[in-house]
């Protein structure tokens, strides 16, 4: 019954061109379109298949208040910048990490030097990667760096991008610059400070079940 139904609605294209004194000019691009829902219908279609109503598939994603308010912290808040952190978090909070990293980047547009964009834009294009820090990624945490050299901001996160990566090696050798570069006795400090600490004793007792 599918291809029955494409076959008409082929034949019924046809005859409207006909009654509206569409140019012939234009037939060969109407029926290029035509065919190219025929070949995708054909390769991808399921005639058999019985119909369902359509279902929302949306994968909502946790983002932990306490990195939100570190953040705050490292990086401030209601600013220009941090506006498109805000709108970068909800996206992936709907599970669009590649909305969040547009986002991001269209921030970047307008802002090109700020490392707060550039540090956010590695998060999020490191997070639309399955985790992984893919070259891109490294690029945007270096620009910060570069942008920043004395910020913790760029090491911590690019720390933690190697955290979700599950390569703690890296994760701890940018947690303890982060560490290093934040001033003593700063709120962020500690709060650095104890994640490297978390990390370091899951390292110990990886190594020692080893």
């Amino acid at each position: 019954m599918g291809f029955l139904a494409l076959a008409v609605l082929c034949v019924g294209a046809f005859g409207a061109m006909l009654l509206l004194g569409l140019n012939r000019l234009l037939w060969s691009t109407v029926g290029a379109a035509l065919f190219l829902g025929a070949i995708g219908y054909a390769w991808q279609g399921r005639p058999s298949l019985e119909a369902a109503p359509a279902q929302a598939r949306t994968t909502m994603a946790e983002i932990d208040p306490g990195e939100i308010a570190l953040r705050d912290m490292l990086l401030g808040r209601y600013t220009q910048d941090t506006a498109y952190l805000v709108a970068a978090d909800a996206m992936t909070r709907s599970g669009d990490t590649a909305s969040a990293a547009r986002a991001v980047m269209g921030g970047l547009s307008k802002l090109p030097k700020s490392f707060i964009l550039w540090t956010w834009a590695g998060v999020t294009l490191a997070a639309d990667a399955k985790d992984q820090v893919t070259p891109p990624a490294l690029l945007a945490f270096r620009q910060a760096a570069r942008l920043a050299p004395e910020h913790p901001a760029p090491p911590y996160y690019l720390g933690m991008a190697y955290v979700r990566a599950g390569d703690a090696a890296q994760a701890r050798y940018h947690w303890r610059r982060a560490l290093a570069m934040s001033p003593p006795g700063s709120a962020y400090g500690r709060e650095i400070a104890e994640r490297l600490a978390v990390l370091e004793r899951l390292m110990a007792m990886r190594a020692a079940g080893q």
